[in-house]
Parts: C-alpha cells; sequence; structure tokens
C-alpha cells in the first residue's frame, strides 16, 4: 500500500508562522498564502481559510473567492498518485478525449485504481504537445499516453519507484 504521507497534518501555529511572514513581504497576499499551504499541505483545508482570511485582514467569503477561482487550489487532499491527462486542444486531436473517457472506464472497473489517482482533473498544455496525449502521473511528464502506459506507470510509483514503461517523457 501506498503512504499517504507525503504531506504533513494541518498545523495552524506553523501555517501561522509561515503566512506571517509571506505577508510582511508582500501587499495582497491572498493568493500566495493560498498557494503557500497547498504547497505545504497538499490542499486548503478549511481551518487556512479563516487564518488567511484574518491575518490577510479580508473576510471568509474574500478567501474563499480566491479559493474557489483558481482551478489548481484544492480544498481535498491530494489522491497518493494524480493523474491529469492534458485536455488541450493537440492533445484532444490525437485522442485525448478518448484516452480520457477510457481511462475513467478504467477506474470505475479497478476500485484500487481509483482510491489511489483519484479523479482526473484535466490540465490544459504540459507543454508535450509533439507527444500527445500528454499527461502527468505523480507529478511526472509523460507523452504518448494510453491507459496501458498510466497503470503502468501507477503501479512503478505504487511499488516504489518511478517507472516509464509504456510512455515518452
Amino acid at each position: 500500500m501506498i503512504s499517504r504521507s507525503a504531506f504533513p497534518q494541518w498545523n495552524e501555529s506553523d501555517a501561522r508562522a509561515r503566512l506571517t511572514s509571506l505577508i510582511r513581504e508582500h501587499d495582497g497576499p491572498v493568493l500566495l498564502c493560498l498557494q503557500d499551504v497547498q504547497m505545504v499541505y497538499g490542499f486548503v483545508p478549511t481551518a487556512a481559510v479563516e487564518l488567511i482570511a484574518e491575518l490577510c485582514n479580508v473576510s471568509r467569503a474574500d478567501v474563499t473567492g480566491v479559493l474557489t477561482f483558481y482551478a489548481d487550489l484544492r480544498t481535498t487532499p491530494p489522491p497518493a498518485i494524480p493523474v491529469r491527462l492534458c485536455a488541450a486542444e493537440a492533445c484532444q486531436a490525437v485522442g485525448g478525449r478518448a484516452l480520457a473517457q477510457a481511462w475513467q472506464q478504467a477506474c470505475d472497473q479497478d476500485d484500487q485504481l481509483a482510491v489511489d489517482t483519484g479523479v482526473d482533473e484535466p490540465i490544459f498544455c504540459l507543454g508535450n504537445c509533439a507527444l500527445g496525449p500528454a499527461a502527468m502521473v505523480g507529478g511526472q511528464l509523460m507523452g504518448r499516453a494510453t491507459v496501458m502506459s498510466l497503470k503502468e506507470r501507477v503501479a512503478g510509483i505504487r511499488d516504489g519507484g518511478r517507472s516509464s514503461v509504456g510512455g515518452e517523457s
């Protein structure tokens, strides 16, 4: 089984110290604070919204507005091995939509795969257009992705290595 401890547990006093320092250096730092919390904890917990609102002297609604506007900010812990499939036009032209549907079907049929990788969160252009469809698996770029190569990469990461079988980076 994969360890889900890539990120520390939410700690308000540590977050307060980090964010207070960040706020001193920047004007209008709500987005920077949200990004910092996500970088450290993997997502933005509900408690962080209140803390950021307090430290930035804005309302929780203001912080929530920024949080929900940016697609890369998340309010739930990330999966152990996130899989993001490119949804940009170049990848769509070489089978990206079909890959996304087939990947969803594979996750629907394999509960452990679904748990390990979470729901596909589309990403728009990974800069790997010549090797589309492109994917990001566990933070690693992958070209010419297929369901089989995605499964192999996930299995390689699950088993402790960064498998490069079945796709070009």
